[in-house]
């Protein structure tokens, strides 16, 4: 078949396909276009789930007859001053976002620019260009997309439903909208307003789209590195969502999608976070416009950066600071409210108050310093417990008291702690504390799992972790792939104090492991490191990767619910999470401990 030039209609749909995707797009586009003309309101008609409108009115600085016929050109653009394609400053720029429109569908443009004495029309229907005409319009610009993909019908076919559709475009308005507190957005469909923001503040657009939880339970990041600079909010890891819907990334004013800066999320939020879940977040990211190349995706959303290491860890250190000097801060929540929890059991006689919408979780701050005391291996925790505990038929251990759970006169230096003087371990798995001004409930499993892993990497990190020989080596058997995957770690491991060598065809022999592992179910943590490996996708540097490691063997060594533990190890485990880092969640992202005030148990009970 010999070559061939494209006719321009069809260059014009090839063009087309590539930047307008789906009716969210066309959203994107326009929305983007009415920004760089400085608008402050732009309002949004989406109809048919945007194949049958999607129309976006402005009130910026409007366009001139000849502007309008430039416009619906390809790579026609008035978003690049002179020449030079790197030094790009405005939302848009392809040259092609117009012109595409026109080519798939029935578009009009209504534009009149400030002082002009009339407005002009313009249509643009299959890629057909017509005359401008006269129009009557205030200053600013009205763009109408009728019939979308009418000249591409097979992509029809692959849009989703109306509710879809419409959802996608709400989430679209909200990125920009974040970005632009400034500027006051509007998006309606046939049924209702999805999204209605006044011009606002900041810190009160993100409450309006992230919800008033966030500005609650959320930190400020602040970073600035060689030209970078970083800025927003960051959830607390109890406040987070099965979805990335609530993850908000600008380059520049530009809100991006991109892999290098969700990697780096993820890495930031891996030791606090439980795996398919994640955090919300709200960053900022400028630099001078050569820092970055913002035209390397046909439709924007992805950006190239000249030092992406650096980019990328300045986000990672940025948060973990953060979640560093927030860590004792709960931000969790009991799921739903106490009140309605209890009346559906049926053990409330009396009506509750309406006041009580939920059992706020919070924690007194600030700890002290963390990382300041070592914790001793054991974390005062004996291996075999000899309490001589009472439990009661309730599944109360009240270790020290046989006739009440907590003592007549609680150590008053304890109770100003923040979290308090142990009074009871119930169900084998809770310690039960008494605070100046409430209760705390901590999970000890969870918590003792944070203290052992925070503990191993300090080890790592100062003078390597320490080792102990095991008198006798154990054998572990595995399947053929995962003795492989495990192997092929051995280096990695031996680095972390547990040395692994080949034993057969099927299995490894452990000769050395972590001294504060020592005792530990070691078959059981060689299985399950393997099967990880082999099995499950690992970060992707070094460090994380040793990172997960040390996770996995906190894990396996931790106190166990259903251990007994008398009243001092409880306060030497409430003492040491004070001190340490990260305490208030596990190495998955559950939280540790829940704090209940006075106020709120008094509620609860309608005494107040």
């Amino acid at each position: 078949m010999p070559i061939r030039r494209l006719p321009e209609h069809l260059v014009n749909r090839i063009a087309a396909g590539e930047v307008v995707e789906r009716p969210f797009a066309v959203v994107k586009e326009l929305t983007e276009n009415a920004l760089d003309a400085g608008a402050r309101r732009i309002d949004v008609f989406f109809r048919g789930g945007g194949r049958t409108l999607i129309e976006v009115a402005d009130d910026g600085c409007g366009m001139t007859r000849d502007d309008l016929m430039l416009a619906v050109e390809r790579h026609a653009t008035s978003k690049l001053e002179g020449d030079d394609l790197v030094r790009i400053g405005t939302l848009g720029f392809r040259g092609e976002a117009l012109a595409s429109i026109g080519a798939v569908a029935r578009m009009s443009i209504v534009s009149r620019a400030e002082n002009a004495p009339e407005a002009w029309e313009i249509r643009v229907e299959g890629g057909r260009v017509e005359e401008p005409r006269p129009a009557a319009r205030p200053r600013g610009t009205t763009v109408s997309v009728r019939d979308l993909f009418f000249a591409t019908p097979a992509r029809l076919k692959f849009l989703r439903s109306e509710q879809a559709e419409n959802r996608e475009a709400a989430q679209t308005i909200r990125r920009l909208a974040m970005a632009h507190p400034e500027v006051a957005f509007l998006l309606a469909t046939e049924k209702r307003r999805m999204v209605d923001l006044p011009v606002q503040t900041p810190e009160a657009r993100m409450a309006a789209i992230m919800g008033r939880d966030f500005a609650t339970s959320s930190f400020a990041v602040g970073a600035e590195r060689e030209g970078y600079r970083l800025h927003g909010r960051a959830s607390l890891p109890t406040l987070n969502h099965g979805q990335p819907s609530m993850q908000f990334l600008f380059v520049n004013g530009r809100p991006v999608q991109d892999r290098q800066l969700t990697g780096a999320l993820r890495a930031a939020y891996r030791d606090v976070l439980a795996a398919g879940r994640h955090p919300y977040v709200a960053l900022f990211i400028e630099c001078a416009p050569e820092l970055v190349d913002v035209n390397v995706h046909p439709a924007k959303r992805e950006v190239r950066f000249r030092d992406p290491a650096l980019v990328r860890g300045l986000i990672v250190r940025a948060l973990r600071e953060g979640l560093d000097a927030a860590a004792h801060r709960a931000a969790d929540r009991l799921g739903e409210d106490l009140p309605s929890v209890v009346a559906r059991r049926g053990q409330g006689g009396a009506s509750l108050p309406p006041g009580l919408s939920r059992a706020v979780l919070e924690a007194q701050a600030p700890f002290p310093s963390a990382g300041t005391v070592e914790p001793v291996p054991a974390f005062g925790l004996a291996e075999t417990s000899d309490v001589d505990a009472r439990a009661t038929p309730e599944g109360l251990n009240a270790a020290d008291d046989p006739v009440a759970c907590a003592p007549q006169v609680p150590d008053a230096d304890m109770l100003s702690k923040p979290l308090g003087s142990a009074v009871a371990q119930f169900h084998d798995t809770y310690i039960l504390s008494q605070t100046e001004d409430g209760i705390v409930i901590v999970d000890q499993h969870a918590a003792h799992e944070r203290l052992v892993y925070e503990c191993l990497k300090r080890q790592r990190e100062s003078e390597g972790i320490a080792v102990q020989p095991l008198l006798v080596p154990e054998v572990v058997d595995l399947p053929p792939d995962h003795a492989e995957a495990l192997l092929g770690a051995a280096e990695d491991l031996q680095s972390l104090g547990l040395k692994v060598e080949p034993f057969g065809d099927n299995a490894v022999v452990v000769r050395e492991v972590p001294a504060v592992l020592a005792g530990g179910g070691i078959a059981k943590l060689v299985t399950d490191l393997a099967a990880d490996m082999a099995e499950q996708e690992l970060p992707l540097s070094l460090s994380e990767r040793l990172d997960h490691v040390l996770a996995t063997m906190a894990c396996h060594h931790s106190v166990r619910a259903g251990r007994r533990l008398n009243r001092e190890e409880m306060n030497a485990l409430l003492r040491e999470m004070e001190q340490t880092p990260r305490s208030a969640q596990c190495n998955h992202g559950r939280p540790t401990y829940v704090k209940l005030t006075l106020a709120d148990i008094e509620r609860l009970f309608g005494r107040k």
